[in-house]
């Protein structure tokens, strides 16, 4: 998934990598320079959750809490006590 989020320090664009093993879906996120490890991830239904720490523009941890729809999804990114930020996306192909 290629997606923006909207936050106080400007848009964030990332993709986020996500692969199923075994039953398990672990992922990855790559922007800004950096690739980080996703944790805690959950798939309920079209609600899609997941964390994970940043260190570009600065040092966040961000909880993820998306819809999926199809090749979109729509959600928000939360950090902390900071306001949560729009996010969007979409599924891009291999």
């Amino acid at each position: 998934m290629g997606g923006v989020t909207s936050t106080p320090i400007g848009k964030i664009k990332a993709v986020v990598e996500f692969v199923r093993q075994d039953g398990v879906l672990t992922g990855t996120a790559h922007g800004a320079g950096e690739e980080v490890p996703l944790s805690d991830i959950t798939l309920d239904g079209d609600r899609l959750t997941w964390k994970q720490a940043i260190t570009k523009p600065m040092r966040l941890n961000l909880a993820f809490a998306v819809t999926v729809d199809g090749d979109t999804l729509t959600g928000t990114s939360k950090a902390g006590r900071l306001p949560a930020s729009k996010v969007t996306g979409e599924r891009r192909t291999a």
